[in-house]
Formats: C-alpha cells, sequence, structure tokens
C-alpha cells in the first residue's frame, strides 16, 4: 500500500478551513529515530506536516475526551466546533464505542479513516534496526516494509517487525468514518492468540504464579489508564478515598486489585487496540487480559465492541429468552 501523502495534507488543509472545525488530531514525524507525535493541526501549515505510515501506532481517539476545561470569561461563549481525527481500523472501533457510550457525540466529531495494512512494533524494529539520531522513515512496501535510513532502503519482512494487535487484528479498514484516505486493504486471516491460550493451558496455580510475577512489576503510574480511550470517566472510581476501592500502596495486593478492577471495566468494551500495553514501562502483557475478556464476551454472548456506532453497550444487550447454559 502506498499513502498518499498529498490527497491526505490536502484533505486535511481542508477540513481545518472549515468554520465548523477546531481543529484536527493527526500523526507528524518524531524528532529523531522511529518517533512519530500526535500532532493537532489548526491551518494548512499544520496539515503539510501530517504523515500516515507503519509508525503511526498510537490511537488518537483517546484525544477526543481529553478536552481541557478551563473557565469561560465573561461575555464568552465556549468554543463548540467539531474536532476531527485520524483514525487506522482498531482506532474507529473506539470512536463508535465512544458514540455508543455517548461519550463522545456523532455531531462532535469528523472521523477521517485510514485503511491500514499494519503497523510495526517500534520495540521489536528497534531491536533489529537500532535507531539513530536522524529521522527515520518506514514505508508499506507489498507484503512487508522498506527501512529508509542513510539513504539507504532496507526491506523487512511483515512477521519481523508487525505489532501483535496487527497479527490478531479483524478490522484493518476504518468501520466508521466521514472522510476515507485511499482504498480499503484487503484483510487478512488474524492469526492464533498465543498469548491468551497460553495462559489458559496453566492450571490455576500456574496462571496465579504468573499474575504475580507481572503485577509485582506494577509502578502503579496508571499509563495504561491514561492511554486508553474508552478510560475517559472524569472521576475514577479508582482513585477515591472516600470510600476507599483501592489504596495507594504499591505492593501485589493492590496492584492486582487496581489491574484487575480495569480489565472488567473494559469486558465488552475493549478494541484491542494494545496501548494500554504499549505504554506500560514495567512491559506487563496487559493485552493478555483484555483480549481474554473480549474473547469470553465474543464465544459467550456473540457481542463485539465498536463494530456498530448505533449499536447499544454490551451491558444493555441483555435477552430475555438468553438460555444462560454456561452458568452451572
Amino acid at each position: 500500500m502506498k499513502m498518499d501523502l498529498e490527497q491526505l495534507r490536502k484533505t486535511a488543509a481542508e477540513v481545518v478551513a472549515r468554520d465548523d472545525v477546531k481543529y484536527l488530531v493527526g500523526w507528524k514525524q518524531g524528532t529523531y529515530g522511529y518517533r512519530v507525535a500526535p500532532s493537532f493541526v489548526e491551518d494548512a501549515a499544520g496539515a503539510a506536516e501530517l504523515i500516515f505510515s507503519p509508525l503511526c501506532t498510537a490511537n488518537l481517539a483517546t484525544y477526543l475526551t481529553l478536552v481541557e476545561e478551563l473557565h469561560i470569561p465573561r461575555g464568552q461563549e465556549p468554543d463548540t466546533r467539531k474536532v476531527a481525527v485520524m483514525v487506522k481500523g482498531c482506532d474507529s472501533r473506539a470512536v463508535a464505542q465512544l458514540f455508543v457510550e455517548k461519550g463522545v457525540k456523532k455531531e462532535e466529531v469528523i472521523v477521517i479513516g485510514c485503511p491500514c495494512p499494519g503497523v510495526v512494533d517500534p520495540n521489536l524494529l528497534a531491536e533489529k534496526y537500532p535507531e539513530t539520531e536522524e529521522q527515520l522513515e518506514v514505508k508499506w512496501n507489498g507484503e512487508g516494509f522498506l527501512l529508509v535510513r542513510g539513504g539507504e532502503e532496507i526491506e523487512i519482512a511483515r512477521d519481523e517487525v508487525l505489532a501483535e494487535k496487527c497479527r490478531l487484528c479483524r478490522y484493518p479498514n476504518p468501520v466508521y468514518s466521514d472522510i476515507m484516505l485511499g482504498e480499503p486493504v484487503e484483510e487478512w486471516e488474524p492469526g492464533e492468540d498465543h498469548g491468551v491460550e497460553e495462559i489458559d493451558g496453566q492450571d490455576v496455580d500456574g496462571r496465579a504464579e504468573y499474575w504475580t510475577e507481572q503485577f509485582d512489576k506494577c509502578v502503579r503510574c496508571y499509563s495504561c489508564r491514561n492511554v486508553c480511550p474508552l478510560c475517559y470517566c472524569q472521576d475514577c472510581v479508582l482513585d477515591r478515598l472516600n470510600p476507599t476501592w483501592v489504596n495507594r500502596a504499591v505492593n501485589f495486593s493492590e496492584n492486582t486489585a487496581f489491574n484487575i478492577a480495569r480489565a472488567f471495566h473494559l469486558a465488552g468494551r475493549c478494541i484491542e487496540c494494545g496501548e494500554c500495553e504499549r505504554v506500560c514501562p514495567a512491559n506487563i502483557p496487559l493485552g493478555k487480559i483484555n483480549r481474554k475478556l473480549a474473547r469470553e464476551v465474543r464465544d459467550k454472548y456473540g457481542f463485539e465492541p465498536g463494530v456498530d456506532p448505533d449499536g447499544e453497550p454490551f451491558q444493555a444487550s441483555f435477552k430475555p429468552d438468553d438460555p444462560e447454559e454456561f452458568i452451572l
């Protein structure tokens, strides 16, 4: 796939030029190496810096709910113009789920869809091809990727550096968009989720030992919660001290309570974008927990979040004629 950057930037410039648009959230090249940063575009000059490449791993949908609430000076009205956002397939599911939950209103957003052949895992890429101080470029190249650095072009096999979320992806094309950039990509057969199967294959003691080791590493930085597009509650119950649900102490007991509570809060809501695992400084495999619960919701209830922007939340999808055969 070859993304037409000229068309992307032209479309972005046209969008931000509209009177009813506040700004557009997209991706731009970072300061060095494989870094890519979110960009808040308000004019044509900003649109000219936008990119879309295999390095655009971040889910920008989270910025739709991270609105800075400032006091409005007397005599002024709040800025109610729309926000435009660029989304990949998995990102679009987050936007659709936000619509379902009324976290964001459709009339407040312009969704720019970017069909995605799969992004790279920056850590895997850096292990094989170390970063440099200069900006490095990665392109889609047939079935693989093409790394451009120091005037040299290096072909990289897809499986070498493909992000785990892309190997398991079922929706590479946006499920919802107001504007679509380019043609849909050819979908692929999702791979086996070896991470979840590995844990499922252990007995209770084995699973307990595994998660004890993982949650012991948690530093309670809340990066997973802060980056998650579906963790948008302004008043998180896990922060409350009266009553106290989770103590502030960083130990296995409190870490477990926090991580398990968050995982169940996302059951039937997680769109498997992998952002929580990507930003975790302790490298806790949070995706395994969320994908496990997502699989249970799909298999037992036939429900998948973020695929119907006009649908109902999982908790509201109860059917009176549900036989509940799986309940003992």
